[in-house]
């Protein structure tokens, strides 16, 4: 960090709040900490005012106590995703075997590391590559491999039907809402980490479709999903065999769903 005087650290913080960003003081300290010198911090300051988000200055997002290494164009965790990985604790039982899909950083991984019991953290899967680059890093101290590909085809076949608990922060933003997404997201995000096709919904229902194949039975598929999109997801979860709940945390105003795959149930087989 940077020594830097009063008189400069005003005048970021004015920089910062004048461009919109509500903690600009936070925000300003944090750029003063990342910033190797004042050339530097002017550079950084100059591309947060520009809209940038700050996690990409930074290089890191903080998630549930975790520091995240964040990427440009690597989906950015939200704080309110905590209540995915709440809602994912609450149903998982000790030593469970654990992937994440759609993982992005691989933020959800390494938060249950730490909230579950004695988790057996099988994968980590994206179909973006600099996704998947990103979260091995972030990964690599947990020895948890990260597979590049799309959903549950990236996963060895030998693992149908072994499944304890997967874990997605999977794209649900309507396709014509993407528009209406603060521009630090619509700009600099990979689309594939936002767009949820017509209805929101495109890739939950593929998780849905598949789910019963790869939990163990007894097994859940625990999603972040929109408040207004949870009666269709829940009715998509159902068809599909599984036995839905919802989750909701008001203070993040955050929705998570959980689908079990009921004991008793048949597997689908181990087709393709």
């Amino acid at each position: 960090m940077i020594a830097v005087s009063s008189a400069v650290r005003a005048a970021t913080v004015d920089r910062l709040r004048r461009a919109g960003c509500v903690w600009a003081e936070d925000e300003a300290r944090l750029l003063v900490e990342a910033a190797d010198d004042p050339r530097s911090l002017a550079v950084l300051v100059d591309r947060r005012v520009a809209g940038e988000p700050l996690e990409y200055l930074l290089g890191w997002a903080e998630f549930c106590g975790e520091r995240i290494t964040v990427v440009p164009g690597v989906f950015v965790p939200r704080a309110r995703t905590a209540a995915l990985v709440a809602a994912a604790e609450a149903v998982t039982g000790p030593a469970a075997r654990v992937v994440e899909l759609c993982c992005g950083s691989g933020a959800l991984t390494r938060a249950l590391a730490r909230r579950l019991h004695a988790p057996r953290l099988l994968a980590a899967v994206d179909v973006d590559p600099a996704a998947v680059a990103c979260a091995r890093g972030n990964l690599a101290e947990l020895a948890v491999p990260v597979y590049a590909g799309d959903l549950f085809d990236a996963l060895p076949a030998t693992w149908r039907g072994t499944l304890d608990l997967v874990v997605a922060n999977a794209p649900y933003v309507p396709t014509a809402a993407l528009d209406l997404l603060p521009a630090e997201s619509r700009q600099y995000e990979a689309l594939v980490a936002l767009d949820g096709g017509p209805d929101g919904l495109a890739v939950l229902r593929r998780l849905a479709a598949d789910a019963t194949r790869w939990l163990a039975p007894g097994g859940h598929l625990v999603v972040e999903v929109g408040q207004s999109q949870v009666d269709l997801l829940a009715t998509v979860l159902a068809e599909a065999g599984l036995l839905p709940s919802t989750f909701r945390d008001e203070s993040l105003a955050a929705t998570a769903m959980t689908a079990r795959r009921p004991v008793g149930m048949a597997g689908q087989g181990s087709e393709n």
